[in-house]
């Protein structure tokens, strides 16, 4: 009797054991890994009250949203049983239809103002305690993006370079052969990301005066991705 009621926590652990994937896949030092996923764009604007010769007022926003595309790798660095630094580069394919108003005639613009970011993600990830194949966490960080899409003459014209921090939450999903993490994640663009010298637009004061119509604008994505470890 007693060897058996000695032998039964050993036999509980060597089943625990039989149910976790990968259990040692946290304990490396670092690891790497890649993600696709989907987000959207949004933009706020910052009006500043101006107004052309002929009493016209415009004012800007952003109606709808439009998925777009992105890929990302991955390097994960753990820091102790609990926390990791993990930098992600990647390239997101997206665009934003934009439409300006004139507030007295109710006269409408339009614009697709389309993206094509290299970005270079740095998130710190507090993740909880695993219980068998499955472990949540939380992310926080930074992330630098930079235009590479071609800029063309028009109403609005981006810059080439914003700054975000993110916030986002997802789960670790551990297989026997690698884990799968979905993960949501909010970003908030922290530089005013219109173009306001538009030495192009000197000779098209039609198009002009929407730029004219700004203070600034911010930009903010949701991004849903789906990282393999």
């Amino acid at each position: 009797m007693i060897a058996v009621i000695a032998a039964s926590p050993a036999q509980a652990q060597k089943l625990n054991d039989k149910l976790m994937n990968r259990p040692y896949a946290d304990l490396r030092r670092w690891h790497l890994g890649f993600s696709v996923g989907v987000h959207t764009q949004d933009m706020t604007f910052t009006h500043n009250g101006f107004m052309t010769e002929d009493g016209q007022t415009w004012f800007m926003e952003q109606p709808d949203f439009s998925p777009g595309f992105c890929v990302n790798g991955l390097v994960d660095f753990r820091l102790n049983e609990y926390f990791s630094l993990r930098v992600s580069p990647g390239l997101y394919f997206g665009n934003r239809n934009i439409r300006m108003r004139e507030s007295n005639t109710g006269a409408e613009e339009h614009q697709n103002l389309r993206s094509v970011f290299i970005v270079a993600p740095i998130d710190l990830k507090f993740a909880a305690q695993r219980y068998r194949n499955a472990r949540p966490y939380l992310t926080g960080g930074v992330m630098p993006a930079f235009d590479v899409s071609k800029k063309r003459s028009d109403f609005l014209k981006l810059k080439t370079t914003d700054f975000y921090l993110t916030v986002g939450l997802g789960c670790d999903f551990y297989l026997p052969f690698f884990k799968l993490n979905p993960e949501i994640k909010f970003c908030f663009g922290l530089t005013d990301v219109i173009q306001h010298d538009r030495p192009d637009l000197v000779d098209d004061p039609e198009r002009l005066k929407i730029t004219q119509s700004l203070k600034k604008a911010t930009s903010q994505m949701v991004v849903l991705t789906f990282y393999f470890e």
